[in-house]
């Protein structure tokens, strides 16, 4: 390892470089190799180009080198490396193989069921809230959980009719009826395809993770909040078997959960599911009787109904049409795309994964407009069905589609089965995705984190209780910026220190709308008792963010150039050197955009005073720079001639 230390060898031929092992092995390898290449040509060009790179990187025979634990290490990293099978970089069919592999299709299947008996409750909840029947709010969970199952991103989020969607729409529906709702829903489809292919999903990274948490604990008290609703109007009997059916469904649904019984319960079977079918069971074939009182889903609403079918909104093409649908549709495809985008964020952590947003972005917007063509109210991603379908076990678009198509299983054949389901067993379902997505920690870490950061969760939370989602995200992620702003404005500080008689005020932090004041309130000191006839400031720390910053750099400059002070501008930045070059006119100071370097050589006292009467630069100017010069100059000299005018006539 010393000698190749010495040789100056690049780190990747030291982790590159292969055991040095007998020549039977090594011809065993190659062996097995061309074996390997033959029989999956699409391994051949991997194989051979990871061969090359290690003979390339073998070093040269030298003097033997002693084994050290650096030299362990690299051994075992390409014994890592080795183990990889060579089908593990070929086409993506392999990689479609092994994911079935890994997750069971039984288990896929069942799934998709759980997560769709928690959606008919929720959907049909919905529906009411939006003023619609309760076989559109169906529809519109199948067409949308369908369509991003087959085109989403990630296989994990689950879309439907949401809450937040339903509590927009209410208003139109009550004001001009149900078609217009249809062509809201595809308006708000376009809107979204439109943001997909603008790739706007991206934008989700401005979402700080404080507003992530605030989210999901809002989100947790709006659900535990309509759970409640199911209890609304029980008295007496029908009451407590209410409340005894909902925490039977939430302990079996721990109970299975618990790690003592992974080993003996099959994984192919969700809890939730599991503790469903039991309560189910218990109501209507073990004691039908003595829960009689039992409130079920056929209570709710009815559930029968039929496929649905292509039905274009009725509504005239008009502008003014246009005129009340837009604010509607502008608005539900903002709140969608938030959630959709935040849920993503959440089950990608969860999964640790990462998928791409633009591509969940225009799945929304593809079921949307199939939600607006076949008579749907649309929707979005809702998290809690994705966290119960990811705690549920699903992994691949196998358990969405099986979802989507359950519902429509319900609508169509099945509705005498899960008009039979009992609420309570739903509501404790659900009980248990309150407590598993509800961040307790974060009463705890309020103590410990910065006081902005424990506000933003505390209104983002807030926000999403009393308002909708869009309003919640917009707060939090504004006041975040606000309290970033406000932190950076406080860390602006200038240094004087005198370089070749030039006094160098070397500026540190940056320089944006925020830390203006401060800037100036450190310059000012700085400039206060100078004596120096040359001021350069220096910005390698520092870095021009905005225009704010370029009228507090010309207003410094100004005030210095008025006392008789020449001012430059030392070590920009290429970006802030194009911020300068935009800004046109509006900064008249000298940019000395390289550092000036000390020649060894002895010049005279006569040179120097050439030097300085000529303002002559030894520094290589850009012609940008140049066209900047000789307009400042040509300013001086018209400022001058137009004085020495006035002095004339005077």
């Amino acid at each position: 390892h010393r000698a190749l230390r010495q040789r100056k060898m690049p780190p990747l031929a030291v982790a590159c470089r292969p055991r040095l092992t007998p020549v039977t092995a090594r011809r065993a390898r190659a062996r097995s190799a061309r074996g390997v290449a033959s029989s999956n040509p699409s391994c051949a060009p991997a194989s051979s180009a990871i061969r090359q790179s290690s003979l390339q990187c073998r070093p040269r025979v030298g003097p033997r080198i002693s084994v050290t634990s650096e030299t362990r290490r690299c051994r075992s990293s390409v014994r890592r490396v080795r183990a990889v099978s060579p089908a593990a970089v070929s086409a993506s069919g392999d990689a479609a193989v092994t994911e079935t592999e890994n997750h069971p299709i039984l288990g896929q299947i069942l799934a998709g069921i759980t997560v769709s008996l928690a959606m008919v409750p929720e959907s049909l909840a919905f529906t009411f809230v939006a003023g619609v029947s309760p076989i559109v709010g169906l529809h519109a969970a199948a067409l949308m959980g369908l369509c991003t199952a087959v085109f989403g991103a990630q296989p994990g989020v689950i879309s439907g009719a949401a809450g937040a969607t339903a509590v927009v729409f209410a208003p139109l529906v009550a004001s001009h009826g149900v078609e217009y709702l249809f062509a809201a829903v595809l308006l708000a489809g376009a809107i979204q395809l439109a943001a997909g292919a603008a790739r706007l999903g991206k934008l989700i990274r401005l979402v700080p993770n404080t507003c992530m948490i605030g989210f999901v604990n809002g989100l947790a008290i709006v659900i535990a909040g309509a759970q409640l609703g199911t209890f609304r109007g029980l008295a007496g009997a029908a009451l407590w078997q209410q409340i005894g059916l909902t925490l039977l469904t939430a302990l079996l649904i721990k109970t299975l959960a618990h790690d003592r019984l992974r080993k003996v319960w099959p994984k192919q079977i969700p809890a939730p599911l599991a503790a469903i079918v039991i309560v189910t069971v218990l109501v209507n074939v073990l004691a039908p009787d003595f829960f009689a009182l039992a409130k079920t889903v056929g209570d709710v609403a009815a559930v029968a109904g039929t496929l649905p079918v292509l039905h274009l909104p009725d509504v005239p093409l008009t502008f003014g049409t246009l005129r009340v649908i837009a604010p509607f549709a502008a608005s539900v495809a903002a709140v969608g795309l938030i959630e959709t985008l935040l849920t993503q964020q959440l089950v990608d952590e969860t999964l640790e994964t990462r998928t791409s947003t633009h591509r969940e972005v225009t799945a929304q917007g593809v079921g949307n407009v199939v939600c607006g063509l076949f008579g749907s109210m649309g929707g979005c991603a809702m998290i809690g069905q994705s966290v119960i379908h990811v705690q549920a076990g699903g992994r691949t678009m196998v358990s969405g589609v099986t979802c989507a198509l359950a519902i429509l299983a319900y609508v169509t054949f099945g509705s005498g089965v899960i008009q039979r389901v009992p609420i309570a067993a739903l509501t404790g379902t659900m009980a248990c995705l309150v407590v598993d997505i509800f961040d307790w920690e974060s009463f705890s870490r309020s103590r410990k984190i910065p006081k902005t950061d424990a506000c933003v969760i505390g209104l983002v939370t807030l926000v999403t209780v009393v308002t909708n989602l869009a309003i919640a995200v917009f707060a939090g992620v504004v006041l975040s910026a606000l309290g970033f702003a406000w932190k950076s404005a406080k860390k602006v500080n200038v240094t004087r220190v005198v370089e070749n008689y030039v006094a160098v005020y070397k500026l540190n932090g940056p320089l944006f709308f925020g830390s203006v004041s401060a800037f100036r309130e450190a310059v000012d000191a700085c400039f206060q008792n100078e004596t120096q006839k040359t001021v350069a400031l220096d910005f390698s720390q520092s870095k021009l963010w905005d225009s704010s910053a370029l009228v507090a750099v010309d207003d410094a400059a100004s005030k210095m150039e008025s006392s008789g002070v020449a001012v430059t501008l030392r070590y920009l930045s290429p970006d802030c050197a194009t911020l300068l070059k935009k800004a046109g006119d509006l900064v008249e100071v000298r940019v000395g955009a390289d550092p000036v370097y000390q020649v060894a050589t002895d010049y005279g006292e006569i040179d120097l005073a050439r030097a300085r009467q000529g303002r002559k630069t030894f520094v290589k100017l850009e012609p940008w720079q140049k066209e900047a010069l000789l307009r400042q100059t040509s300013k001086y000299k018209l400022f001058n001639s137009v004085r020495r005018g006035e002095a004339r006539d005077e």
